[in-house]
């Protein structure tokens, strides 16, 4: 017949009074059990899957947009800093855009590596339309001049993805600052000089 002596010494510590590493891992400090937390993670994690792919598009759009005005500032401080002017060659069907440093009569490949070929627009992006000076095009081919005293020709580029969501982008005629905005951008008025200020503005024959 075995008889259970009781301990000496020995006092029952309360959980709470142990170091984090040695209290039990089976329910977490708040009082949530292992189980409920990751039935939450699960939860979290099915909201995510619906709302992933919508965020994606408009993210593919924005930085596509946004390499779009990177590029279009490389091409002004390339004509710049070699003097000699850049155009810009945008082929609105295929997707496509590349830029040529005219040297006399003659176009040639920047020295660039990144500029060497043609960049195409992903998949989902398409130009939606581009406009030059009061030209403007839906198709076919247009070009932007930079020019070696950082002015560029006003141009209104807009990008859209499969959902019809719009990007735009517009070079200001005057001071050639490149802006980036999430709808659809109108031409500008063109300036109408009064009349009484137009006689001011003939060459004086001598």
């Amino acid at each position: 017949m075995s008889v259970r002596l009781p301990l000496q010494g020995v006092q029952r510590v309360p959980t709470d009074a142990l170091p984090p590493q040695l209290r039990p891992t089976w329910r977490s400090s708040s009082g949530f059990t292992m189980l409920e937390i990751a039935l939450v993670l699960f939860l979290m994690v099915g909201m995510l899957s619906l709302v992933i792919p919508r965020m994606s598009i408009g993210d593919s759009l924005g930085s596509v947009g946004r390499k779009w005005v990177g590029a279009m500032k490389s091409f002004q401080e390339l004509a710049m800093m070699g003097q000699k002017t850049v155009r810009l060659y945008v082929d609105i069907d295929r997707g496509m855009y590349w830029p040529m440093v005219l040297d006399g009569k003659e176009e040639k490949i920047p020295l660039d590596p990144t500029w060497a070929m043609p960049i195409t627009l992903p998949e989902t992006i398409r130009f939606a339309d581009v406009q030059v000076g009061v030209n403007r095009r839906e198709t076919g081919r247009m070009e932007i001049f930079f020019y070696p005293n950082g002015r560029i020709d006003q141009a209104i580029v807009h990008l859209t993805d499969v959902n019809n969501h719009i990007m735009g982008v517009f070079v200001e005629p005057v001071t050639s600052m490149i802006r980036i905005t999430d709808h659809r951008v109108d031409p500008p008025t063109p300036w109408t000089i009064p009349d009484r200020i137009r006689p001011l503005l003939q060459p004086i024959t001598p």
